[in-house]
C-alpha cells in the first residue's frame, strides 16, 4: 500500500524538477514549459501532503499564467523569438 510519501529517488526528481523550473522562469528562458513544469511539480507536492497548502496553490497560480501569458519583455524567450503582445 501507497503511504502517500514519496521514495528518495523520486524525492531527488521532483526537487531537480522544481529547481530547474525555477532557474529556467528566473532567467526567462522556455517560459511557458518551465511554468508547466513548475505547475505540476507543485501539484505533486499538494497531492504528497506537503505543509503550506495556500502557499502551494499560489505558486500553482502564478505557474500557470506564466504558462498562459508568457515571458515578459525583458526575457531571454523574448530576444531570441521576439516579443507577442497579449490584448
Amino acid at each position: 500500500m501507497h503511504s502517500g510519501i514519496l521514495t528518495g529517488a523520486a524525492l531527488c526528481i521532483l526537487i531537480a524538477a522544481a529547481w530547474t523550473s525555477a532557474a529556467l522562469i528566473l532567467i526567462g528562458l522556455w517560459t511557458p514549459i518551465a511554468g508547466g513544469v513548475a505547475a505540476v511539480t507543485e501539484v505533486a507536492e499538494v497531492l504528497t501532503g506537503a505543509p503550506g497548502l495556500l502557499a502551494h496553490i499560489f505558486i500553482i497560480a502564478i505557474a500557470a499564467s506564466l504558462v498562459l501569458l508568457g515571458p515578459g519583455a525583458w526575457s531571454i524567450d523574448a530576444y531570441l523569438y521576439g516579443r507577442k503582445r497579449v490584448i
